[in-house]
């Protein structure tokens, strides 16, 4: 019998792949793009909620970034973004997730005259108030956008921040036509720093661009990584055959930050039930399971978990897994790290 929804948002979830642009209340949205006069698809804040999902789902590319252009226009000011990262934290909290890494770009949030240091210092004052009760702890990462030329001074500034609640750097945007190689100065200067970073790859591009995140660039884990099924052969009996990067990236355990609702929608995978993500925990990858993006997807960690215990008969004991797997994978010190699996994340399952 598949676990009930309501089990699945007791067990305490780790979080790795959340943006916080695409996470949005709608409620929220109304409200601050009337603030501001920004003109909304539809005015209803219930409305405006299946308006995103619907423009997401459409299979248009087109439509699926034009949601993102009017979550980021309300975005601009301190306090907006403030309220935002507070609202993320608290919905998360309310979900169960126990930690988290919310990215965004920075460069997306300054038409109104704010610095990227003031946009960093405001998200962080979000995450901050709604942290402070205790039960969830949250960390950013900062985003560079792989079609832009800023990623050298995003990454800097990730490494200016991350005494202060910054975990790492990520990249992100169109693959196909913006390989990450394009970015080295960025990712050789937080190698040199020993810093910590992610690389969007392996979502609408295939093999090239995991091989290039990893082995030109350095990437310590795969944002999404489900095209590496193409390096994987499943013969008729059941047995699968694992190239060269395949093996490559299971030998040494490089996180793979799969996120099923939102590769449905963009097309990655066909559906919940076809994802790579069922054959690639079979294999033993070192599998995580995240939103991408909870107001398009109309998604939460919990919905996407239970969508994989009705898709792949997992039970209690998988989701630990996962759950133990991304607090493993994430860009906290050691000790931290293993706090929370000890005295968090272990008993929370233990309970069931």
């Amino acid at each position: 019998m598949t676990l009930g929804i309501d089990v699945v948002r007791a067990a305490p979830k780790v979080l790795l792949h959340d943006h916080l642009d695409g996470g949005l209340r709608p409620q929220t949205i109304a409200e601050l793009a009337a603030g501001i006069g920004h003109e909304l698809p539809v005015a209803d804040p219930a409305g405006l909620g299946g308006w995103f999902a619907e423009a997401a789902d459409s299979g248009s590319l087109e439509r699926y970034l034009e949601t993102f252009e009017h979550t980021v226009a309300v975005m601009q000011s301190a306090e907006a973004l403030t309220r935002v990262a507070r609202e993320c934290v608290e919905d998360l909290a309310a979900d169960g997730v126990v930690y988290a890494e919310i990215r965004y770009a920075p460069e997306q949030h300054v038409s109104a005259g704010l610095t990227l240091d003031e946009v960093v210092a405001a998200v962080q004052q979000g995450f901050d108030e709604a942290s402070a009760s205790g039960g969830i702890v949250v960390r950013q990462l900062l985003t560079a956008m792989r079609h832009q030329a800023r990623s050298r001074e995003i990454a800097e500034l990730a490494v200016a921040w991350r005494d202060r609640g910054v975990a790492g750097f990520d990249i992100a945007g169109a693959e196909a036509g913006n390989p990450p190689t394009r970015h080295l100065d960025a990712f050789e200067y937080l190698q040199r720093e020993n810093a910590h970073f992610t690389i969007h790859a392996g979502e609408a591009f295939g093999l090239p661009s995991i091989w290039q995140a990893l082995q030109w660039c350095g990437a310590d884990r795969l944002g999404h990584g489900v095209r590496i099924v193409d390096d994987i052969t499943v013969h008729p009996d059941g047995t699968a055959e694992l190239g060269r990067l395949a093996a490559y990236v299971r030998d040494k355990r490089i996180p793979l930050e799969m996120c099923p609702a939102s590769n449905v929608q963009t097309g990655a995978a066909d559906s919940i039930a076809e994802h790579p993500i069922g054959l690639l925990t079979r294999l033993g990858f070192r599998v995580t399971v995240n939103t991408d993006n909870r107001l398009m997807s109309n998604t939460s960690m919990s919905k996407e978990m239970h969508a994989l215990c009705e898709a792949f008969d997992y039970g209690l004991a998988d989701l630990r897994w996962f759950t133990i797997n991304a607090m493993k994978s994430a860009f906290l010190p050691f000790d931290q790290r293993l706090a929370l699996i000890n005295d968090v994340i272990k008993p929370g399952y233990d309970k069931f």
